[in-house]
């Protein structure tokens, strides 16, 4: 079976762009492209829905009535129902790096692995207060409360436990420290992927998704360490997609899926059951391909923490709510699925202290992005699930609650 790829896409929000041609024309030359030149879309491919009996990613399944449509909606999350005394659940982890060759030029996700493991993602950290958050203009705005009594967790436990307000207490769900495989290295054939270089000299490679896709579905089946109880993280830098065989109909900036792997099961689990493996692929982004005064949160961890929740909140690609629009993103139109990082894609807070790959456009902390809860797909009011916001008795309807910038966020979405 396919995956289906719930693309984080998104206009490239840079002042200007150098678009190589290498392999797409004739013409060698560098051609300036403004903003005003770049198509948002989306595109999606088919996920797996696991058997009962099936070998796969520890979940368990719930359902709300939304009080609008009258509808009860069933969803599968990762982990333990924070309702019951299950507790916590810890998931094993395996990066596997992914270095392309693309238009002569090497993006390695090696160089990203360390990033990536010294990160919120990975390390603990406190959310009780964050120095700053994105403005409705997608600048570097003032920070302030967060998630008060969310300390010494990774990032994901954070959201969830806010999501669920079971801050303080024994739930959670924590990332196993992953284990991190031998890259992967692969030449992009020249007529799916070219380079887009900002005027600030940061280049990222970009990829045709229609190429993309069944690169990453393969290694799903053809590397058998990887186990279906785990995550698998495809870890690539600075490497983006194009949808539409445009490469101006940039950029994707990750994915994740799911995909029955059954018949490329080896040795220990050949007892007839179902394997679906679920796994994300995203990139770490270089300070600066994004215009900061547009798009500050988008670098570093941005699009891997976008997908980790999204696979978290839907891990095989089944949880459907009444459709729901955002302003924030309006390039995925009318939408009906649980996708936690879409509706508010590119909003973003300041996390940790971040060494790696800096910049004159770096501040020295991670840029996590920000997630829907729950209740605002259910449209709960008033939202008795999750944690108050901080400026509320009410819950809270994204991880920054108050500190997102848009008040269309502060309550339900209206119907679309």
């Amino acid at each position: 079976m396919p995956f289906r790829l719930p693309l984080a896409v998104v206009v490239a929000t840079v002042s200007a762009l150098v678009f190589s041609t290498t392999g797409l024309a004739e013409d060698p030359s560098p051609h300036q492209i403004g903003d005003e030149d770049l198509n948002s879309t989306s595109n999606s491919f088919q996920e797996t829905a696991p058997q009962e009996a099936a070998h796969t990613i520890r979940h368990w399944v719930g359902q709300s009535t939304n009080p609008v449509n009258g509808v009860t909606y069933s969803y599968s999350i990762v982990g333990a129902d924070p309702t019951s005394e299950e507790g916590s659940a810890t998931i094993g982890v395996d990066i596997v790096p992914v270095n392309l060759t693309i238009a002569g030029r090497s993006f390695d996700g090696s160089a990203s692995v360390a990033g990536v493991l010294a990160s919120p993602l990975f390390a603990e950290g406190d959310y009780s207060t964050t120095a700053a958050a994105s403005t409705s203009g997608g600048a570097k705005g003032a920070g302030g409360s967060l998630s008060t009594g969310n300390n010494d967790v990774q990032l994901l436990d954070a959201e969830m436990r806010s999501e669920f307000n079971e801050v303080g207490t024994s739930y959670h769900l924590t990332l196993q420290r992953p284990q991190v495989h031998a890259p992967i290295t692969i030449a992009v054939p020249t007529a799916f992927g070219t380079t887009l270089t900002s005027r600030g000299g940061v280049t990222i490679g970009d990829v045709d998704v229609t190429w993309l896709q069944p690169q990453v579905e393969a290694l799903t089946a053809q590397l058998h360490y990887l186990k279906p109880n785990r995550l698998a993280i495809f870890l690539t830098k600075d490497v983006l997609a194009y949808v539409d065989n445009n490469p101006m109909h940039c950029c994707v900036l990750g994915a994740h899926g799911s995909i029955d792997t059954t018949g490329a099961a080896q040795g220990e689990e050949q007892d007839g059951r179902q394997r679906v493996q679920t796994f994300v692929w995203s990139s770490w982004l270089t300070a600066g391909f994004f215009n900061p005064a547009r798009q500050w949160a988008r670098q570093d961890i941005h699009g891997l923490s976008h997908e980790l929740s999204e696979w978290a909140n839907d891990p095989f690609g089944t949880n459907t709510v009444q459709p729901w629009f955002s302003p924030a993103a309006p390039q995925y139109g009318c939408n009906n699925l649980l996708e936690t990082g879409d509706p508010v894609l590119g909003i973003g807070f300041s996390q940790g202290e971040n060494p790696f790959d800096q910049n004159s456009f770096s501040d020295g902390t991670y840029h996590p992005e920000d997630e829907a809860f729950l209740p605002w797909f259910m449209r709960s009011n008033p939202n008795t699930t999750s944690q108050p916001a901080q400026d509320s008795a009410n819950g809270r309807y994204t991880f920054m609650g108050a500190l997102n910038p848009f008040a269309f966020f502060h309550q339900p979405p209206p119907g679309c």
